[in-house]
């Protein structure tokens, strides 16, 4: 999945830090919770004794739901999942139907109907919970896929590109292989840090004010399913707002956070174009403070924009905070 921000390519780099810095993860708990994709939640969840991810919007906890906490899931499902035929349905009316080109009619259709048969063997009986998150973050990802996007769905493209006409075909989203125990939650961190403790907690909170509610809609409309109102030309729902997208209300936000968090080891992603300027001068109150940097390619949909971004490369940094 194309997405703001991911760490995807940073995990050996992660890894090796955190590693260094806390001896191993073995007999620790690591907590992941801007969690996004999960991708890092993932990567970690066979090195550390647990794993906890969080995140504020309800595709990633669908994600997180069955990559973080699912262990064994019937794969057979999807099989009955790719038989399912189009039918028209929320996403057909609402998107394709109006000339909102995120898919094209013969993969809304198909959404739709597997969103909805899904829901079906849930209601029904017919499949588990582990199951149902398991069969929700297939579809998610699948569609994902086919999406007539630059890699975002702040926008759909005028002109169906190839990928979004290639005829949806369901894969399956397998869980992180590991007996390791993993949680997942949906939850406004500055609130979910109040009652909890671990040893390893690791931060990738949003950098800019591009807010991932209104650059993922379309995610959170398949897995939460609820009609609404579409708004405007690209049919946005009302959708929650991350504080941590605010040039006013960031450092404040953040502040609260990291005085609240009761963690041993707190590691933090953030990168040069951030809006929260001197991290380390918040960090460095509180303990041991560490930084750590490497070049980073840009998320490559800004390469194709016409915005001036001067360079391909950021600097990403990882703020340690081993806590007094």
């Amino acid at each position: 999945m194309n997405y703001i921000g991911s760490k995807k390519k940073l995990l050996s780099f992660l890894e090796n830090v955190i590693l260094e810095v806390t001896g191993g993860l073995e007999d620790k708990s690591f907590y992941d919770l801007f969690s996004g994709t999960t991708i890092v939640a993932q990567h970690f969840k066979s090195l550390a004794k647990e794993v906890v991810a969080n995140d504020f919007e309800y595709y990633s906890y669908v994600l997180g739901r069955n990559y973080i906490q699912n262990s064994t899931v019937d794969t057979n499902l999807i099989d009955t999942l790719n038989n399912v035929s189009g039918e028209e349905g929320f996403i057909t009316t609402a998107y394709n139907h109006t000339g909102r080109m995120y898919f094209t009619e013969e993969n809304a259709m198909k959404i739709d109907a597997i969103r909805e048969y899904i829901q079906g063997l849930y209601e029904n009986g017919d499949i588990d919970e582990d199951n149902y998150y398991f069969a929700l973050c297939s579809l998610l990802e699948s569609a994902d896929k086919v999406a007539n996007t630059a890699s975002v769905y702040g926008a759909f493209l005028k002109k169906y590109k190839n990928t979004a006409l290639t005829p949806l075909t369901i894969s399956p989203a397998l869980p992180v292989a590991t007996n390791k125990q993993g949680t997942m939650y949906n939850k406004d961190i500055n609130d979910f840090v109040k009652e909890i403790s671990g040893d390893v907690v690791y931060l990738d909170p949003p950098y800019n004010p591009r807010q991932y509610g209104s650059n993922y809609h379309m995610l959170n409309t398949i897995a939460s399913y609820k009609p609404f109102e579409p708004k405007g030309k690209t049919g946005l729902p009302s959708y929650q707002k991350s504080k941590y997208c605010s040039k006013v209300a960031a450092r404040k936000t953040f502040e609260d956070l990291i005085s609240n968090l009761d963690f041993k080891y707190i590691f933090i992603s953030y990168n040069n174009e951030g809006i929260i300027s001197n991290i380390g001068d918040i960090l460095s109150q509180y303990g041991k403070y560490t930084e750590y940097t490497t070049d980073y390619a840009r998320f490559r949909a800004d390469k194709s924009s016409n915005r001036n971004v001067g360079t391909n490369k950021v600097i990403e940094y990882l703020h340690v905070l081993e806590r007094n």
